[in-house]
């Protein structure tokens, strides 16, 4: 099942072109990162599938249903700082948040702190939280009323490495019940520790879309090194099926066609050549690198 499908969104600022285009879908139970540069139109997306914006053109569904009013109570979302009361307590301030939202009850106050694990801090006051703390209450109330999916805006900005890690279990914890996670990020090397599918934008448009290892898997990368590393660099040049290749140190990174890359067939090319390989392994592009060898071009 298809939690979201956009199809053809596009939205504009006056003469600022905000998205153009864009259509992808969101699968059921996955944890779908939104990724971008400042300005790629993540926020704008994400505001216009939780109806705060409307599309200049195009439409999404949510459910594989066209967007109903009554859709919203299983959605939460947290797309900024939330407004709690420094003064009261975590939970006082959810109940304050299910008064206004209209999501869930006292039991489900007590639920989410159970599973945003701030039940021996419930009543404690909002101003003596840690950032991650605060962060774990607003990801709390996107989830009062037990909601399937979870909208979700740069979840870890401004947190401590304390922080992000917590956010991060926590996100892979409501992943593995069941929830359908989106989320917008620009911290790239979280993404990918949480993230099971992935959509890269650029100035609206979208770059790619997808599983992560669809996205990343378009071309093969085998790590090489020798004790004597000129001499590599002069044999690999020639090396039948290698596409190119990156010094990363005292190694060699040599990138083939999707599929082609015979960890064997490098090895006897070498041999043959008068190189013995110390290090030999293929090696997965990182999230990172994928990003940004399609952002800066």
């Amino acid at each position: 099942m298809q939690i979201l499908q956009l199809n053809n969104i596009s939205k504009a600022y006056g003469r600022i072109q905000a998205l153009q285009d864009v259509s992808f879908n969101i699968p059921k139970g996955c944890v779908f990162g939104i990724l971008g540069p400042n300005g790629s139109g993540k926020t704008t997306m994400l505001g216009i599938i939780l109806d705060v914006l409307k599309a200049d053109a195009g439409h999404y569904r949510w459910f594989e249903q066209e967007p109903d009013p009554h859709q919203r109570k299983k959605i939460g979302s947290l797309l900024e700082t939330p407004n709690f009361y420094h003064y009261l307590s975590g939970a006082d301030n959810l109940k304050i948040t299910q008064h206004i939202s209209g999501r869930g009850d006292a039991a489900s106050i007590d639920a989410v702190l159970e599973i945003v694990k701030l039940t021996q801090r419930k009543k404690s006051k909002f101003s003596t939280y840690s950032l991650g703390m605060k962060q774990r209450l607003a990801i709390g109330g996107a989830l009062l009323g037990n909601p399937d999916v979870l909208v979700l805006d740069e979840p870890t900005n401004g947190l401590d490495p304390v922080g992000i890690a917590e956010i991060r279990a926590l996100i892979k914890e409501l992943a593995s019940n069941g929830k359908t996670i989106i989320m917008a990020s620009h911290l790239l090397d979280e993404v990918e520790k949480v993230c099971t599918h992935v959509a890269i934008l650029k100035k609206g448009k979208l770059l790619a879309a997808g599983h992560v290892d669809e996205v990343l898997l378009n071309e093969d990368i085998v790590e090489v090194a020798a004790s004597d590393k000129a001499q590599l660099l002069t044999v690999v040049q020639q090396m039948p099926e290698m596409s190119h290749f990156k010094e990363e140190g005292d190694k060699l990174q040599l990138y083939f066609p999707q599929g082609k890359a015979d960890l064997e067939a490098v090895n006897r090319y070498c041999h043959e050549k008068g190189i013995v390989l110390n290090l030999l392994t293929p090696k997965k592009k990182s999230l990172e690198a994928k990003f940004f060898e399609l952002t800066n071009n």
